[in-house]
C-alpha cells in the first residue's frame, strides 16, 4: 500500500491545512496510507497526524526570525526528529505545503530530501519559496526576486524581522536548497504564480498548476437566509460580505472602511475574521465577526450575501472566492494575482486595486440586476471547475506518475 507524507504548517485548520486534509482523505479513499506532519493548530484528522516540535520551539523560532531574519532556520531538533520519522515511515511521496510558519528548518529538511530518492511534490500557496524574505511582493512593487533579493522593502512584514536584513543570504540559501532535490514537481495553485515561478531561480524545475478545490456538497446555497439576516440585524439591506483571517493591509480592510463611507442606508458590510481590536474600530455600517471554524455558519453568510467583495492587494488563489461562488454569490475582486482566475464575466467582476468608486459601480450593478440573475451561473462554475474531488484527483494522478516513473 503506497504512502503519502504531507508537511503543512497547520493541522486541518485554515485554508492550507484543510487542503492538505482533503488531499489526505482522497488518498485514503484510493487505498493509500496518509500522514500529515504539522506545526500547530491541529483538529481531528482522517490522516495520521504528527506534531513537528513544541510550542516552545515555535516561540523560539519566532524570536530568531524577529531578531535575525532567520526564518525557517530555527527548529533544528524538531526537524531532525521529523526526518527520523520520515525514514521510519518510508513514504512513496513527500508533499510539501507552507514551510514558513516558525516550525521547520529548511537546511535540515532539504539536506535530507536532496539525498533520498523519494519524489517530492511542493504546492506553492504563495511566493515565499522564491524570495529572500517575503510571501508577497506586489504591495511593495518589488521585482528583486528575479535576480537577487537585498535591502528588502518588506523586512517588517511577515515573516517580520525588526532589525537585521538577511534577504540576500536567504535568497541564495533558498536557491541552493530548493534546486537540490533530484525529483521534484512544483505545483502553484494559480497560473499567475506558475508564471512567477518560471521567472524565478526555480524555473528549471517541472511545474504544474493545480487550482484549489472546495467541497461543493457542503458549500452550496442555503435557504434559511432570513434567519441569518435577523441574527445579523440587517433585515432587508443589501449585504456585502468580506471573509479573511487575518484581516490586514494585504486583505484590504482599509478599503472596506473607505467603501463604507460611500454606501447608501440600505447597504451594509459584514466582515468575518476580525480580531477584537479591529472590531472596536469599525464604523456603524460594518458588522464585524471574529474568525469561525464553523463551516455551517460561514456557508450561511456566503448564501445570505448579495455580493462577495475580495479587495485583496496581494494573493495567490483565495478559496473564499470559490466558496462564495459555490453558494451562488457573485464575486468582485481586485486585479490581484490569481484571484481573478476564479471568476468569469457572468459570475463576477474585476476592478483595479484601490478603485473604490468602481466597487460602488459594481455594487449598484448587482443591486439593479439582483443576485438571482447570477446565482445559478456562479454555482455551475464552482461545480464544473472547483470541485475538490476533481482538482485533488490531479494530485493523485501526479503522485502515481511519479511513483511509477521512480
Amino acid at each position: 500500500m503506497p504512502t503519502i507524507f504531507q508537511i503543512c504548517v497547520e493541522g486541518n485548520t485554515g485554508s492550507t491545512g484543510r487542503i492538505a486534509e482533503e488531499i489526505g482523505i482522497l488518498a485514503i479513499q484510493k487505498g493509500w496510507n496518509s500522514y500529515i506532519a504539522y506545526g500547530r493548530f491541529p483538529r481531528q484528522s482522517k490522516s495520521n497526524l504528527i506534531r513537528i516540535g513544541t510550542d516552545l520551539e515555535v516561540y523560539l523560532h519566532g524570536i530568531e526570525t524577529r531578531l535575525f531574519d532567520r526564518h525557517c532556520l530555527g527548529s533544528k531538533t524538531a526537524t531532525q526528529n521529523l526526518v527520523k520519522q520520515i525514514k521510519e515511515i518510508k513514504p512513496d511521496i513527500i508533499h510539501l505545503h507552507h514551510l514558513h510558519g516558525y516550525y521547520i528548518n529548511i537546511e535540515i529538511l532539504f539536506d535530507f530530501l536532496a539525498n533520498v530518492s523519494i519524489p517530492v511534490v511542493w504546492t506553492f500557496h504563495d511566493c515565499w519559496s522564491i524570495t529572500g524574505h517575503c510571501a508577497y511582493f506586489d504591495f511593495a512593487n518589488c521585482n528583486k526576486w528575479k535576480t537577487e533579493c537585498n535591502n528588502c522593502p518588506e523586512k517588517r512584514v511577515y515573516p517580520a524581522s525588526f532589525f537585521i536584513d538577511r534577504s540576500r543570504k536567504n535568497y541564495y540559501l533558498k536557491k541552493a536548497l530548493f534546486t537540490s532535490v533530484k525529483k521534484m514537481v512544483v505545483v502553484p495553485v494559480s497560473d499567475w504564480l506558475k508564471n512567477i515561478v518560471l521567472e524565478s531561480f526555480m524555473k528549471d524545475i517541472p511545474v504544474q498548476t493545480i487550482h484549489n478545490g472546495i467541497d461543493i456538497s457542503v458549500f452550496k446555497p442555503q435557504e434559511n437566509n432570513q434567519e441569518t439576516r435577523e441574527k445579523l440585524g440587517i433585515n432587508g439591506r443589501f449585504m456585502l460580505l468580506g471573509v479573511a483571517s487575518p484581516w490586514n493591509r494585504r486583505k484590504g480592510l482599509g478599503d472596506f472602511i473607505q467603501l463604507s463611507k460611500l454606501l447608501n442606508e440600505d447597504e451594509v458590510i459584514v466582515l468575518v475574521g476580525l480580531n477584537d481590536t479591529q472590531l472596536k474600530q469599525l464604523p456603524k455600517n460594518i458588522i464585524g465577526l471574529t474568525k469561525t471554524e464553523n463551516r455551517k455558519e460561514l456557508i450561511n453568510m456566503y448564501s445570505t450575501a448579495d455580493l462577495f467583495i475580495n479587495p485583496t492587494w496581494e494573493d495567490n488563489f483565495p478559496t473564499t472566492n470559490l466558496e462564495a461562488l459555490a453558494c451562488g454569490t457573485p464575486v468582485v475582486t481586485y486585479r490581484t494575482g490569481g484571484s481573478i482566475e476564479a471568476i468569469s464575466s457572468d459570475t463576477g467582476f474585476v476592478t483595479d486595486k484601490g478603485d473604490i468608486p468602481e466597487l460602488i459601480k459594481v455594487i449598484r450593478n448587482v443591486k439593479e440586476k439582483g443576485k438571482k440573475s447570477f446565482s445559478n451561473t456562479c454555482r455551475n462554475r464552482a461545480d464544473e471547475l472547483f470541485n475538490k474531488d476533481d482538482r485533488f484527483k490531479e494530485y493523485m494522478d501526479l503522485y502515481e506518475s511519479l511513483v511509477l516513473n521512480d
